[in-house]
């Protein structure tokens, strides 16, 4: 057994040691003994005037919040989104039911003696499942082949719910069953995630739907909106491409070259212009893309330039109406029309020029605004300068106006 034996200078160090540990133990003797009533006295100037160790319950009304949020801060956070979120969607659910009625009322005058409107409901919930992509090769023409496929069910459906309807009133039923699927299809995936959310408690799916529900209700009130301009048939803002091509075609010969869709031709300044849009004034798109592919590869056409005309939607900050011009094939979709229309001018390296009209999404699908349609004149203007600019006699133009042709003539 050893024993250690401490020498003088090791005695200091234990002295010194000593001291230190007594002097930090004192220190915090003295702060646990410190008065409360003094801390809460240097607060007293956020509170009424008065004694502080009076006043406790204004010191509650601090900390019980506090321990509050810190306990179930998230759930009041996840309570408010739902809530938030549940409103939206009572809107949504109203729009829809409000946009199924109008379409229920629409067939019915079209169609008296209709007794049941299970059809419309079994057509409300039809769905385009589409085509497997894994090997790209050859999707445009599938995407094409189920679309056409989808488009001739629905004019069946459409037959049979109303056979007497010619086919403009058909359009338009057509156009009014689409805006109602629409929104059907929008109150129902809202739901699904605000149902997923609610019943998982996953701030993830609440959260992200919060963000997302200004845009999806700014484009349910825009087909809300949309109906009533659909069932009177007058002009809406997707339409001022073909009525642009339209003023061109008035007082000549149409002949029709694709399904639901028309061309006219005529001379100016020594060239050769061929004018195509959908056939109105029924509610049609027509297929522009099948016209561009029989006029140059079936009927041997030579296109030296294609000129397409189009509504566009605009930037928030930029006026309705404004015109621009630029490159490139103006057609909207899920891209099977640009695909081909580009597919054609590539291969016979034909220039492609674009003239925009801007407008927002709510004008573009309800009736055209004047701001729109004074744009007209100046959107020819654009298209002759650059006829004239980037062509020269002899040439063959094509000139496309698209978008839907609701109310609008030829």
């Amino acid at each position: 057994m050893k024993i250690k034996v401490y020498t003088g200078r090791d005695t200091g160090r234990m002295w010194i040691m000593d001291i230190g540990l007594g002097m930090g133990i004192g220190m915090m003797m003295m702060v646990t003994t410190i008065d409360i009533g003094s801390i809460l006295m240097q607060m007293n100037p956020l509170f009424p005037s008065g004694d502080a160790q009076q006043q406790w319950w204004v010191y509650l009304l601090w900390i019980i919040p506090f321990f509050i949020f810190l306990l179930y801060g998230q759930r009041i956070q996840m309570w408010m989104v739902l809530n938030d979120v549940s409103r939206s969607l009572n809107k949504l659910k109203i729009m829809q039911d409000k946009a199924r009625e109008e379409a229920v009322a629409y067939l019915k005058s079209i169609n008296p003696n209709l007794a049941s409107t299970e059809r419309l409901d079994m057509m409300m919930e039809q769905f385009a499942i589409t085509p497997v992509d894994m090997d790209p090769y050859g999707i445009v023409r599938k995407v094409q082949h189920i679309i056409r496929l989808r488009d001739e069910r629905i004019k069946a459906q459409v037959k049979l719910l109303a056979p007497q309807a010619d086919e403009v009133t058909a359009s338009k039923l057509e156009n009014v069953l689409e805006v109602a699927t629409a929104l059907y299809m929008l109150y129902k995936i809202v739901r699904h995630f605000y149902l997923m959310g609610k019943k998982t408690t996953s701030m993830f799916f609440l959260v992200q739907l919060q963000m997302l529900m200004p845009l999806i209700m700014q484009s349910a009130e825009a087909l809300n909106k949309a109906i009533p301009a659909i069932k009177s048939g007058q002009p809406i803002g997707d339409g001022i491409g073909p009525m642009i091509v339209g003023r061109l075609m008035l007082n000549r010969a149409k002949v029709q070259i694709a399904r639901d869709t028309v061309m006219s031709e005529y001379e100016y300044n020594g060239r050769r212009l061929y004018l195509v849009k959908a056939q109105g004034p029924g509610g049609t798109v027509g297929e522009p893309h099948t016209a561009v592919e029989r006029l140059i590869n079936e009927m041997g056409v030579r296109i030296d330039m294609i000129i397409m005309i189009d509504a566009a939607l605009k930037l928030e900050g930029e006026k309705t109406g404004d015109v621009a011009e630029g490159v490139g094939a103006a057609i909207g979709g899920i891209g099977v029309e640009k695909y081909q229309i580009e597919e054609v001018a590539t291969k016979h390296s034909i220039p492609l020029y674009a003239v925009i009209i801007k407008q927002s999404i709510l004008e573009a699908i309800t009736v055209m605004r004047k701001e729109i349609a004074e744009a007209v004149d100046r959107a020819s203007k654009s298209i002759f300068r650059m006829v004239d600019e980037h062509s020269k006699e002899g040439d063959n133009i094509l000139i496309i106006g698209v978008g839907n042709t609701l109310g609008v003539g030829q």
